[in-house]
């Protein structure tokens, strides 16, 4: 065997991944309201780059100029007028079978081992492996918990009602204004507020929606299956027992000092302040990034331009520092600049056809929730929408990201369409969402005669739902109602 130098030649393909592209496939997964902070940055940094007016045009309109003759970058119209059906190639990358190189310091090395990280910017090697906690979301707000709670026990006005109430809740988990001036701001008799309120106390967590610390701490025991005479008389008389007026108390009870010890060792098990489980700080409003409205055509879904931020390229700006004198440095500094706005705009419009591309399809998935509610939700995945548009399902979980769809039935985040499912009675698969409606709506109607799991089971299995028994009991328990034998005590004590 000898040794002796030669020359191979080796063909390889890989997807070079350049700043620009980072920046457009970082952009691809921010809601809009985040957009304004990013974009706000590049003014800063970028002198030809403008923000635009809010007469509603969009930017292309008033970006338009004759194509440079002179070597220099195309404008942002130009880039964009030049697109066709693979515009958005440059937003849609496999992960799974392309090789990443980057032409920065923070190379994570050449061939197949280098992997890249969710914000494109990861230099660690592969032995270190994706960054779970920076894949972790944050925990939900108690307000979101609530109204995620609330939209799949009601719709129409009790929804309504029911988003005003938890708006009055404090982070505690107390209703801070009055019943009274709640339905008198919302025009509508007490007890229908009532009604609504005594659904929103069933949610999780338990004692979430009350009145006061005696109600709050009543919920808690009518859960725990432990709310009978004596124990209301004890929630009652709270100050009595602050004031360590045992004795008294005791015999207003009527119970014996051994009961009476465990009642107050199970008092000290319950949470006075449960929404605090959720965190202290309130979420912030939640703008919508698409509007869907049905028309006489179909369907009607645009971006939502209010919130939505508009770059312009400052042209005139751009002409006087090109026509003054400059050095070397100077004309390689606004031939950066220019090329940088130009992406930028072109990246921004790229990242508006994608969301509306995928939004679109998940209309067409989805219509009969669209039309007749939740109970008509179909399971939906991330790969098939991205096989219908012809994308990566990648691509598809970024534009989902962060973003909340409106429509007439209310405020939804575009990840709430894609879930699992049971088969249905024509073969056809069913939302798990759906499958929790009918069983909210089963329990809400079953008056007097509580309905079993089992009994539950049957119903559905009528109905032409294949559903196990387990699986009836983990969608209720999912939804915050109890069982059979919990809501029959309910109902006895009310």
């Amino acid at each position: 065997m000898s040794l002796a130098p030669r020359l191979d030649l080796r063909q390889t393909q890989s997807l070079v991944m350049t700043p620009q592209l980072q920046q457009a496939i970082k952009l691809l997964a921010l809601s809009n309201l985040e957009l304004e902070g990013v974009i706000a940055e590049e003014l800063e940094k970028n002198p030809l780059l403008a923000a635009g007016g809010d007469d509603g045009e969009p930017p292309q309109a008033e970006t338009s100029s004759e194509a440079n003759g002179d070597g220099e970058p195309l404008s942002a119209d130009r880039l964009i007028e030049s697109g066709d059906a693979q515009a958005d190639a440059p937003l849609d990358v496999d992960y799974d079978v392309e090789t990443f190189h980057h032409d920065s310091v923070n190379d994570t090395g050449s061939g197949a081992g280098g992997q890249l990280g969710m914000d494109g910017l990861s230099g660690a090697g592969p032995e270190d492996g994706p960054d779970m906690d920076a894949l972790a979301g944050e925990a939900p707000s108690l307000r979101d918990h609530l109204l995620t709670q609330a939209g799949e026990v009601l719709d129409g006005v009790g929804l309504t009602i029911a988003a005003r109430i938890i708006d009055a809740i404090d982070e505690a988990g107390y209703l801070e204004q009055p019943l009274e001036e709640l339905a008198e701001a919302l025009g509508i008799p007490v007890g229908d507020a009532e009604q609504i309120l005594t659904v929103v106390q069933n949610f999780d967590p338990t004692g979430v929606g009350a009145r006061n610390l005696g109600e709050c701490l009543a919920l808690q025991a009518k859960e725990a299956d432990r709310y009978d005479p004596c124990m209301a008389v004890m929630l009652a008389h709270l100050d009595m027992l602050a004031k360590g007026q045992l004795a008294q108390l005791r015999r207003m009870c009527g119970v014996d000092e051994e009961d009476f010890a465990d009642m107050i060792r199970e008092l000290r098990t319950y949470d006075p302040k449960p929404g605090l489980r959720f965190g202290g700080e309130r979420a912030a409003p939640v703008s919508p990034d698409i509007f869907i409205a049905r028309t006489r055509a179909g369907w009607s879904i645009e971006l939502n331009n209010a919130t939505l931020p508009r770059l312009l390229l400052d042209r005139r700006y751009y002409g006087e520092l090109a026509a003054g004198a400059q050095d070397k440095n100077g004309k390689a500094w606004l031939a950066d600049c220019l090329a940088s706005a130009n992406w930028l705009i072109k990246a921004l419009d790229q990242r508006a056809r994608t969301i509306v591309k995928v939004a679109t399809e998940i209309v067409k998935q989805q219509e009969a929730f669209f039309v007749q509610g939740v109970a008509h939700l179909k399971p939906l995945t991330l790969r098939t929408v991205a096989d219908a548009i012809g994308m990566h399902e990648s691509t598809v979980s970024r534009v989902t990201s962060n973003k909340y769809l409106s429509c007439e039935r209310g405020l939804f985040e575009l990840k709430y369409f894609f879930t699992s499912g049971v088969t249905g009675g024509d073969g056809e698969g069913v939302s798990a969402e759906a499958v929790k409606s009918h069983i909210a709506k089963l329990i809400a109607e079953e008056g007097r005669d509580v309905l079993s799991d089992d009994k539950l089971v049957e119903i559905l299995n009528a109905r032409g739902f294949d559903i196990a028994r387990r699986t009836v009991a983990k969608y209720r328990e999912a939804i915050g109602l109890g069982s059979s034998v919990q809501r029959r005590r309910q109902k006895a004590l009310s």
